[in-house]
């Protein structure tokens, strides 16, 4: 029987995932900031160039024996708000709307000329003098 539990996925659940009764609630253009609050709690996350942008992410992953996890449900939940401070936009995303971040190995070049430990170390020898 432990052979068989080693090879179940072990199942991980991150997130604030809103309930689809309580987003049913949330009404465009008459909603406001607290409304929401009151029916889906605090964001997960509030975005970094907009105060007024909240998202509500929750992800699923399962994970079997040592292998990286693999993201089998994805929501997120976008909500945005006018000046007003209410509900202008609010969406629905999930796993297939999402796009791959590839990141990328260039080097940022700097100024100057490269040199080496030993020009590091002995480079600034005799070039200052003594000042009276």
């Amino acid at each position: 029987m432990a052979v068989v539990s080693a090879c179940s996925p072990r199942i991980a659940t991150r997130g604030n995932a809103p309930e689809p009764e309580a987003l049913e609630q949330i009404v465009v253009g008459e909603s406001t900031k607290g409304d929401v609050t009151d029916l889906l709690g605090s964001p997960s996350s509030i975005a970094a160039f907009d105060e007024n942008v909240w998202l509500y992410i929750s992800r699923r992953t399962e994970t079997i024996a040592f292998l990286e996890p693999d993201v089998v449900e994805q929501k997120v939940v976008l909500i945005s708000f006018d000046a007003a401070n209410r509900v202008d936009i609010l969406s629905e995303y999930d796993l297939e709307d999402g796009k791959p971040v590839i990141p990328t190995d260039r080097i940022t070049p700097t100024a100057g000329k490269e040199i080496t430990i030993l020009q590091q170390l002995f480079g600034n020898l005799g070039r200052f003098s003594e000042t009276k």
